[in-house]
């Protein structure tokens, strides 16, 4: 298996481009304004940003969320995984089964169709380019 295929997370996404933007961890922490130690934390996949910080953190590296995000993609369990685990779940009963799963479809639904208007409205562009 090559480097290629090793998953890589969001943290390691972050600091690579900070190190391609020849940024210390310091100066990109001044620029999202949070600490030191908190983007240090997100960096080894300590902490999830929140959707706030993922979005100062994309700005000041020149790039989007969803660049960072999908860079990651890889990594998340599809729908398939995500239906699959609620399904084999034994602490869950079949009416919740079904509850879970038609939640979890509304909501993916709900997200495909916002990040599809962002694009469309050019809110998915680079943001400076």
């Amino acid at each position: 298996m090559g480097e290629q295929d090793v998953p890589v997370t969001l943290g390691e996404i972050i600091r690579r481009q900070r190190e391609v933007a020849e940024l210390s961890l310091r100066q990109l922490a001044s620029m999202v304004g949070i600490s030191n130690p908190y983007l240090s934390q997100i960096e080894r996949g300590l902490r999830a940003p929140s959707e706030r910080v993922l979005h100062a953190i994309a700005t000041s590296l020149r790039t989007t969320a969803d660049a960072l995000v999908n860079e990651a993609a890889p990594q998340a369990p599809g729908p398939a995984a995500v239906l699959a685990a609620i399904a084999a779940d034994p602490n869950l009963t079949a009416r919740q089964r079904q509850a879970l799963a038609e939640v979890y479809a509304a909501m993916a639904e709900a997200t495909i169709t916002r990040r599809s208007r962002q694009r469309s409205s050019g809110n998915g562009g680079r943001p400076g380019a």
